[in-house]
């Protein structure tokens, strides 16, 4: 049986709430799917991923980030071994959630470790260098976001991969969309023997020289992503419960919208940011939330 919820507990879990509100629409609308119990450990979980991601992103010296990251890796040691942090409305609302779901350290401390990258990695030269930190910096929290979905235990494997492959889906998503906010603050995540082998130079990047030779790049990566969507749909059927499924199902749905529309822009990511309408992704959302709520049902096209 489920431990109720202490008043203390709840105030912090409002507060994880209202940054999951106020940083990320798309994900707070999608959480709502879920169970209160459940509902509440997502937010502090994303809470948690956002803290340490503004902490690379946000303006500062590199050692003001380093220290805001070595914050937030103190702030896991309290959680797992006991002691208190700040801000202590996190600590303790990712400590109950880790305690109720029972969600392995090591998922956050590879995320931690994706975010040290940005820190010091600006390029990337192999598509299996990126395709690691994808795995840092999105596919644990898809493994985490497993343990507080629910799944089927039986399918452990299988599960946990295609968990992975759903979150490797989302961050190139991210990078085919960001191109230009990247370049601008000296990033390019694109791979460089992908560059390379398209006849893209960085200068191309920074520039925001949108040519055939970068179209013909962003459709190998929209290629890519849209095969790794296609093995985390594999996932949702093996969720637990339908409201698990259907949030699952919101949440990769979203993004695949926004990479059909990087796609129907003609991979046209510099003259303007792709970004579906609120309603058509309010109306999306809907429908596949209900698809995924049905037993045995993965997205469809």
């Amino acid at each position: 049986m489920l431990r109720r919820l202490d008043p203390q507990v709840g105030e912090a879990y409002q507060e994880c709430q209202a940054f999951t509100r106020r940083r990320a629409t798309n994900f707070y609308i999608a959480f709502s799917a879920l169970p209160a119990l459940k509902r509440r450990a997502i937010y502090a979980a994303y809470a948690y991923a956002g803290t340490v991601d503004d902490a690379v992103d946000d303006a500062g010296t590199q050692e003001e980030r380093a220290a805001a990251l070595a914050q937030a890796q103190g702030l896991l040691s309290a959680v797992y071994d006991g002691g208190t942090a700040e801000p202590a409305w996190l600590a303790t609302g990712l400590g109950d959630a880790v305690s109720r779901f029972d969600i392995p350290r090591e998922h956050f401390d590879e995320l931690v470790l994706g975010m040290e990258h940005d820190l010091t990695v600006t390029r990337y030269e192999t598509y299996a260098e990126l395709e690691q930190y994808c795995y840092r910096a999105a596919s644990v929290i898809g493994l985490i976001c497993i343990c507080i979905f629910g799944y089927d235990r039986t399918q452990t494997q299988r599960a946990t991969q295609s968990a992975i492959a759903m979150g490797k889906a989302l961050q190139i998503t991210n990078i085919m969309r960001d191109v230009k906010e990247d370049a601008e603050r000296g990033r390019i995540y694109l791979a460089q023997e992908d560059l390379a082998r398209h006849g893209v130079s960085e200068q191309d990047i920074l520039d925001g020289a949108y040519t055939e030779p970068f179209r013909e790049l962003m459709a190998d990566y929209a290629q890519r992503a849209y095969a790794l969507y296609h093995e985390g749909d594999r996932l949702i059927p093996l969720l637990s419960g339908p409201r698990s499924r259907a949030c699952c199902n919101g949440l990769q749905g979203v993004y695949r919208m926004i990479l059909d529309a990087i796609v129907a822009r003609e991979y046209d990511v510099f003259s303007q940011r792709v970004s579906p309408s609120r309603a058509g992704r309010v109306l999306r959302l809907l429908e596949l939330w209900l698809l995924g709520s049905l037993p045995n049902v993965a997205r469809v096209r």
